[in-house]
């Protein structure tokens, strides 16, 4: 699919049925649509905070932002030796930040950028597109925050597209096709909002994984 075929509103079409672009790499000029029949998601009340991360998060100065550093994560998300963010993807995202749909989330330590996440919200839904760490728990970090706060926003569904061994480990599922429709359709009609609550903070981020682990 050639670049002008893909704009950010055909994008935000495709998520609601479920489906979503990615080239083959940066350098590729073409998109292809993916509707995998195993989806990955990562349950907003099951997200698994290790020992390690609540030290680090104890440790040290963690405060979250949601979209402050957003062209930041979207580069840093696609400066990869490997990556299906090509120059279309990019430009997309960057029109659905503007246009109130994609949004960012990083976490600092004591005023430096730590990690970030990034991905689309529809109703009430996230997809999520990708993350990135400068150190080590900078991404899990990124997730405890946005995870607890899409929960508090009331969103129902996080969409992580696939599942890896990583998000494994953080409490990520892997779910049918039928079901992930399912519980898009379901998610799709919430009138649920990313602005709707300020964001956590580390104790109410250790405090909201206590209660509902």
């Amino acid at each position: 699919m050639s670049f002008a075929a893909v704009s950010p509103q055909l994008m935000l079409h495709a998520y609601a049925q479920g489906i979503f672009p990615m080239a083959e790499n940066a350098e590729d000029h073409d998109l292809f649509w993916v509707d995998p029949k195993r989806r990955g998601i990562l349950p907003l009340d099951g997200f698994h905070i290790s020992r390690s991360l609540r030290r680090f998060l104890h440790g040290h100065k963690i405060t979250a932002t949601l979209n402050q550093a957003f062209d930041s994560v979207l580069q840093h998300c696609a400066d990869r030796e490997e990556t299906w963010i090509n120059p279309t993807l990019h430009a997309n995202y960057t029109a659905l930040n503007e246009m109130g749909c994609c949004h960012s989330l990083e976490v600092w330590d004591d005023g430096a950028l730590l990690g970030g996440v990034f991905g689309i919200a529809i109703g009430g839904v996230f997809c999520g597109e990708s993350m990135f760490s400068h150190r080590t728990n900078g991404s899990k970090a990124a997730l405890a925050f946005l995870t607890t706060h899409l929960r508090n926003c009331g969103f129902a569904l996080f969409d992580t597209q696939f599942i890896t061994d990583h998000l494994q480990t953080l409490g990520a599922l892997e779910i049918s096709r039928a079901q992930y429709r399912s519980r898009l359709a379901e998610a799709l009609a919430l009138p649920a909002t990313i602005t709707a609550q300020p964001l956590p903070d580390v104790h109410n981020v250790l405090q909201r994984r206590t209660q509902t682990s």
